[in-house]
């Protein structure tokens, strides 16, 4: 199997605490919004810049994401705290109808090669592993967490928008909680000799 590089739990808030920390920089809810986000939705640095407010059902608290990579597109639902956060961002930044929810200060779609640059300055101050210091490595965080979790392959697939179970798969080596409740099924059933 494919090993990935993942944040742990630990990691992850203090990679979101370097970016809650930068005060004085004009961005800072922007990118506190675009890193919960695509954390929480698993999502490529490439489909970043392809949400827009009108994909925010902000009664329903749900993001429609547009996957990419022939992956399936979907519909996930916040948590109370990344519902709240998107919604400070889109009224405090003027989102509008029809605008990328995520700009650059040009006011174009935020870009894959900015995200990458935030990640790794981010990540720097958060003095995270270098090697991590990915965009997609957030994408590989959540599906490990949710697999952690105890969310079964399906739910997992269908959560990442995965056409495929054996991209899916990969993040089950990471966890031994379904590995547990396996083990402890073979060793109760009576037809094991």
């Amino acid at each position: 199997m494919e090993k990935i590089k993942y944040f742990t739990q630990k990691e992850l808030k203090k990679l979101f605490r370097s970016i809650e920390r930068q005060k004085d920089y004009p961005f800072v809810l922007r990118d506190l919004a675009m890193f919960n986000i695509g954390y929480l939705c698993g999502l490529r640095v490439s489909e970043i810049g392809k949400l827009h407010q009108e994909h925010f059902n902000e009664p329903g608290g749900e993001l429609f994401c547009t996957r990419l990579k022939n992956s399936i597109s979907n519909t996930i639902r916040l948590d109370d705290k990344r519902k709240s956060l998107l919604k400070k961002y889109i009224r405090e930044s003027q989102v509008k109808n029809g605008d990328p929810l995520f700009v650059s200060r040009k006011g174009n779609p935020i870009s894959s090669r900015q995200l990458d640059r935030l990640m790794k300055h981010y990540a720097g101050k958060a003095k995270l592993p270098e090697d991590k210091s990915h965009w997609h490595t957030l994408k590989h965080s959540i599906a490990v967490h949710l697999a952690e979790s105890g969310a079964d392959v399906k739910e997992l697939q269908n959560y990442l928008g995965h056409k495929k179970i054996d991209s899916t798969m990969v993040y089950f080596q990471f966890t031994t909680k379904q590995q547990d409740a396996f083990y402890n099924k073979i060793a109760g059933s009576p037809q094991i000799i």
